[in-house]
């Protein structure tokens, strides 16, 4: 049909890559609005797991069918600059409670078995313990004693609405590609 609107073959040609291209940025505009996006890495907050300047994709689906569960790493935006993103991971859910005791994390009275040192936390925040979640999550980095996380009245606890996806693979640098846990 294109052949028979246009009778020259350069002119043709470059209709037709023209359509390619805007086909392509259509299909990754919907892509990456509703289906995937990519976050760089900024700090050391999620060591040993994710490392300084590293790249990873996130699920943008998940969380409008289900919900956030203890472990998942996930993306927000952060509160004072939200053209930011910070990655934690989730460590409580709506209906926990989180105590900080002697610098370990307590949730539901059950001490927090991910830890990366073993070593109590020093950095304990600017929040009141015991905090009572009702409707949002309690995030954490890894790397405990230099993150900025839910500890922290500037970035507090996260609503599930604020989560831009759940981290589901390193994608860069090439050589540590894969799930990330």
């Amino acid at each position: 049909m294109l052949k028979k609107l246009i009778k020259n073959d350069r002119v043709r040609d470059v209709v037709e890559w023209i359509l390619v291209f805007a086909a392509a940025y259509l299909l990754f505009f919907i892509v990456t609005t509703f289906f995937f996006r990519t976050a760089s890495v900024s700090g050391n907050s999620m060591e040993p797991t994710l490392k300084h300047n590293e790249w990873v994709l996130l699920g943008r689906i998940g969380y409008r069918f289900g919900e956030p569960k203890p472990g998942d790493i996930v993306a927000f935006p952060f509160k004072d600059n939200p053209s930011e993103h910070f990655i934690k991971r989730v460590v409580a859910v709506p209906g926990d409670t989180v105590d900080l005791i002697d610098g370990f994390f307590y949730v539901n009275g059950e001490l927090l078995k991910i830890s990366y040192t073993g070593l109590p936390v020093t950095a304990t925040g600017d929040v009141e313990f015991p905090v009572k979640l009702t409707d949002s999550y309690f995030v954490l980095g890894d790397n405990r004693d230099i993150s900025k996380d839910s500890r922290y009245q500037s970035v507090g606890c996260i609503a599930k609405k604020d989560m831009v996806g759940k981290v589901v693979l390193r994608i860069w640098p090439f050589g540590a590609f894969g799930k990330v846990e």
